[in-house]
């Protein structure tokens, strides 16, 4: 165990003693919480469940590492973000540490309050950050994703973060992904009756890894947490298609005709781990 392995491992067993409140409950896989004090106040801990397989976990750790580095490589911004093992609850446990951003960046909260115009600047923001990561990994070989929803980005200064780097969505099959959103969900219940119910479970993804639902998904998003708002979002999920997404402008077309609706699968998903959030999440 290094030094900084077991000073997180510490950290950890103390957060979970006193109850740390976490500051977000809307995850599928883990509650990150922040601490208050000490040499990781700057940054948000995300702990995920240990395992007892270490090639699994080696894999996933070069997996992160490098998905990691895609993400800055294709120009969307992250924050500082680490990957480590740590041991605990018999296992090594997936433990992200990743820069704190201001509460007041999200995405979703600044949604929620913004006049039409800043708002429509919002989704452009995120936009701008989807279209950079497909058009730079149009072509390459391996199979790879990205989560653009609206409670994954931070806005600063019509800048998107994007800060939801687990799982990586870089090298696993189909399959084998369905299998880590088993594995890893912070839910006992799912990991106990998510195997009955495999395939919708691996359809959760399958939106992560198309251009075109990326965008629909986050106007989609857009649409339900601003209703009143929808014609404008999905007048400009249209035009940003034309001139953001060329390559899947038809898809995105097609899927703006009306305001997007949540996946059947992930809503079903959502009642059965009674996980908390708006409808857009």
């Amino acid at each position: 165990m290094t030094d900084e392995t077991e000073t997180l491992a510490r950290l950890i067993a103390a957060e979970r003693a006193r109850g740390a409140r976490p500051v977000s409950r809307l995850g599928y896989f883990c509650a990150p919480f922040r601490p208050a004090q000490g040499p990781y106040s700057d940054r948000v801990i995300k702990v995920y469940r240990a395992l007892d397989d270490r090639a699994r976990l080696d894999r996933l750790a070069a997996a992160h590492d490098a998905y990691h580095a895609l993400l800055r490589e294709t120009g969307v911004s992250v924050p500082d973000t680490a990957f480590r093992l740590v041991p605990m609850d018999g296992g090594l446990a997936p433990v992200i540490v990743q820069a704190a951003l201001p509460a007041e960046q999200m995405m979703r909260p600044q949604l929620q309050a913004a006049a039409p115009d800043d708002a429509l600047a919002l989704m452009e923001a995120a936009g701008q950050a989807i279209a950079r990561f497909w058009h730079a990994v149009e072509g390459r070989p391996e199979r790879i994703g990205f989560h653009p929803s609206i409670r994954n980005f931070a806005i600063a200064g019509r800048e998107a973060v994007f800060f939801d780097t687990f799982p990586p969505l870089i090298g696993y099959t189909r399959a084998e992904m369905g299998q880590l959103l088993l594995l890893f969900s912070d839910s006992r219940l799912m990991r106990t009756v998510g195997p009955l119910l495999r395939g919708r479970i691996t359809a959760i993804q399958d939106e992560w890894y198309s251009p075109a639902e990326t965008v629909v998904g986050l106007v989609g998003s857009a649409c339900r947490l601003r209703p009143e708002h929808a014609a404008r979002f999905l007048d400009w999920g249209r035009d940003f298609a034309g001139r953001a997404m060329a390559p899947w402008a038809a898809e995105i077309e097609a899927g703006l005709a009306a305001p997007p609706r949540l996946p059947r699968a992930w809503t079903a998903t959502r009642r059965l781990l009674g996980l908390q959030g708006e409808p857009n999440l």
